[in-house]
């Protein structure tokens, strides 16, 4: 079985669905594809024929992060409200009771890195990027998302990933903790199946169970997060010097079109 709509794309066989982010603009992060994306989280948790989730994409990027075409455009209460859906995603998607695997076959960079962090196993293609560069664009992570990625990278390259906005490929992104593995392009989804169809082999409440425990501490703070986190994140976004930088990314985007 299968459908699509708001950019994602749901298809189920022999207990593994595939959720595929395929939406113009490079799938990046607008307001329809996280509705698309939440959609896809609740349906996956909600269906017992499905033992496990990968999280892939369609065409040459996996994601470039948030949509700025769309973004730039709203004002401070918009933003606040589409940051406080970011965040809803986020969240479902973290909490999935099932395994997830990530089959980054593209870049995935900013938005798209927060969205591979959502996973159990991360695999990157080989000559991908991923990374979270909102510092150099003068944008601070959201809270939810710095708690994900303390959670996640290696201890010792924490600060690297979060404040040099760096991005990484191939060993250097297993090295930091971006990503579990690298495997080349050929087979490359099939591969990431295969990982996934091992993960939800075992018992799926012994699964279930075990995830909770690991990831509780993480989901009870982004749950309770304070509304002035997202103030200080909108405090940056709407900045001028930000403003004027998110201005030439959209400026550099237009010359290549």
């Amino acid at each position: 079985m299968g459908e699509r709509g708001r950019g994602v794309g749901f298809t189920a066989s022999n207990g593994l669905a595939v959720v595929r982010i395929e939406r113009d603009r490079g799938n990046s992060i607008d307001s329809g594809l996280l509705e698309g994306l939440l959609a896809a989280a609740g349906r996956a948790e909600a269906d017992p024929s499905v033992r496990g989730v990968l999280l892939a994409s369609g065409g040459s990027l996996f994601s470039p992060g948030l949509d700025l075409v769309e973004l730039v455009r709203f004002d401070r209460p918009a933003m606040r409200r589409f940051m406080a859906r970011f965040a809803e995603c986020l969240t479902a998607w973290y909490a999935l009771s099932k395994p997830v695997v990530a089959a980054l076959s593209g870049h995935a960079v900013a938005g798209g890195c927060v969205l591979a962090l959502v996973a159990d196993l991360r695999i990157l293609k080989e000559g991908a990027r991923i990374g979270l560069n909102e510092m150099r664009v003068g944008v601070p992570l959201p809270y939810g998302v710095a708690l994900v990625l303390r959670d996640s990278v290696h201890r010792d390259r924490l600060e690297e990933v979060a404040l040099l906005g760096r991005n990484y490929t191939g060993a250097d992104a297993v090295a930091v903790g971006l990503v579990h593995e690298v495997h080349g392009a050929q087979g490359f989804e099939e591969h990431c199946l295969a990982r996934l169809r091992d993960l939800a082999s075992g018992p799926p409440l012994a699964f279930a169970a075990t995830k909770r425990y690991l990831r509780s501490p993480v989901l009870e703070r982004l749950r309770a997060e304070p509304p002035e986190r997202l103030e200080e994140f909108l405090d940056g976004w709407f900045e001028d010097e930000t403003r004027r930088r998110i201005e030439d990314v959209l400026a550099g985007l237009r010359g290549k079109q």
